[in-house]
């Protein structure tokens, strides 16, 4: 049994929660509210993110040093942008190894920093090299009720990547394992700007055709700007790729996909964003994807169009248009040149 401290309690947080204390791990899920600690320690409820009962052995936590005492692994579970505060109270009360574990999805807009090298860069004893990502298709609606899933841990630390994927597997979450942080993290994240535009498609009104569409040619965009960064493409063929976007763009458990679809309903962002009531990644990574897009010179027109929805006040509608208007190309030149150029070397 270890002892485990689950920092950020949102769905995701509150649902790895689940699955650590039914592998009898010592459990404790720290929130920065203190009114949401006292409901969760006394009615074993998170309601607001998650409908299901949390087991009794899971203790909220509201003080950060407390949570963390004597820990041996801390997942990191909250929002991107929260995430370098979050390193920087750690910083200064951390004062023993722990692994360190991120389940987080998201790109730091300005910086243009994943989320291991956004902790890496606050937490003065950790190397970024050490530093664990989580990610695949799981919504933490299916988690929490212990429906099969799986997932993928990724560290260039493999000692650090094995203890991940020991802390959580079990019968009902299958854990893989990966060396490609590159391509885990921004699977993960670039997921999220695709699940937006399939919910705009039907929020508009489309049908699957679109949507299968916007799924495939977003594939290749995420793929595209991935290798560029230096992620083997085969990644995102797997969990954290394809899994993970299949699962994103087709669920009404998918925030991203329902803020879409209220922006393809007319909605605009301020008011989908209230709304919602809960973090939607997928607007600050669309901020993040276009700059990166144009620092790396690379064709994304499914995600700059969406950007176009989220921050220039385009009509969805004239978005779609546009993409399908574009120059006509051929389709083999996206993944299965970029694994020809690899594999060819």
């Amino acid at each position: 049994m270890a002892k485990v401290a689950v920092l950020g309690a949102g769905s995701w947080g509150t649902a790895l929660s689940i699955v650590l204390a039914d592998n009898n791990h010592d459990v404790r899920l720290w929130t920065h509210r203190q009114d949401q600690a006292e409901i969760i320690n006394t009615t074993h409820k998170n309601e607001k993110y998650l409908e299901i009962m949390i087991p009794e052995k899971i203790r909220a936590y509201y003080d950060l040093q407390e949570a963390i005492q004597d820990v041996s692994a801390i997942v990191i579970v909250v929002p991107t942008k929260a995430i370098r505060d979050v390193c920087q109270q750690l910083n200064e009360i951390l004062h023993h190894n722990a692994t360190i574990i991120h389940a987080s999805k998201g790109i730091e807009p300005e910086t243009l920093k994943r989320v291991s090298e956004m902790i890496s860069e606050e937490m003065d004893h950790y190397n970024y090299d050490d530093i664990v990502v989580l990610s695949g298709p799981s919504h933490a609606e299916e988690v929490g009720k212990r429906q099969p899933t799986t997932v993928t841990v990724s560290s260039l630390n493999d000692i650090n990547a094995e203890i991940a994927q020991d802390l959580f597997i079990n019968e009902a979450f299958r854990v893989y394992t990966s060396p490609d942080v590159v391509g885990v993290e921004l699977g993960g994240a670039l997921k999220n700007i695709i699940a937006l535009g399939a919910g705009i498609s039907d929020g508009l009104g489309y049908g699957d055709n679109a949507k299968a569409a916007l799924i495939t040619r977003g594939l290749a965009e995420i793929a595209r700007l991935g290798t560029s960064l230096g992620a083997n493409p085969l990644t995102f063929l797997g969990l954290p790729g394809v899994g993970d976007l299949i699962v994103t763009c087709t669920s009404v458990h998918s925030r991203n996909w329902r803020a879409g679809n209220l922006l393809g309903k007319g909605k605009k962002l301020d008011q989908v964003l209230d709304q919602m009531g809960m973090v939607v990644e997928g607007v600050r990574t669309a901020k993040a994807a276009h700059q990166f897009a144009s620092q790396q010179q690379i064709e994304m027109p499914i995600t700059n169009g969406i950007y176009k929805i989220l921050f220039d006040e385009a009509k969805p509608k004239d978005v779609v248009d546009q993409l399908m208007n574009r120059t006509k190309r051929e389709e083999m030149d996206d993944i299965a040149t970029l694994l020809t150029e690899r594999y060819s070397q």
